[in-house]
């Protein structure tokens, strides 16, 4: 009985430690993408194959996500993908599986316009 109380009470104590501790900040980006001619249906699938990754290891929020399609320079394609990172340390410590996504992403953009081929930006949400 005695050996059961003491669990009980170290439950609890963890318990009370765990919702002490400040929850993670978030990160919320916007990546635009200037696909390479050519490459933009690749492209496209890989941006979607990232984002179903990062939710599957649980490394980004569910919502908000949108993943815009534009073009400019007259018919240039470039994607915008919107999400939230769960902790804004995670893009920093990156799982290999994300990072081999990246290098993929990096290999179907082009730098445009004096921009990189790939820009992020990070922001907050300030409405839903």
């Amino acid at each position: 009985m005695r050996q059961r109380a003491l669990a009980a009470l170290a439950a609890v104590t963890i318990g009370v430690l765990s919702a002490q501790q400040p929850a993670p900040k978030t990160e919320t980006v916007v990546i635009t993408f200037h696909a390479r001619p050519g490459a933009e249906s690749e492209l496209a699938r890989v941006i979607e194959k990232h984002w179903n990754v990062a939710r599957e290891m649980k490394l980004v929020n569910d919502a908000p996500h949108l993943t815009l399609r534009g073009t400019e320079e007259g018919d240039r394609v470039r994607f915008t993908d919107i999400f939230t990172w769960r902790e804004a340390e995670s893009p920093d410590h990156a799982p290999p599986a994300i990072q081999a996504i990246w290098a993929e992403m990096g290999r179907l953009v082009e730098s445009r316009g004096g921009k990189a081929g790939i820009e992020i930006a990070e922001g907050e949400i300030v409405s839903r």
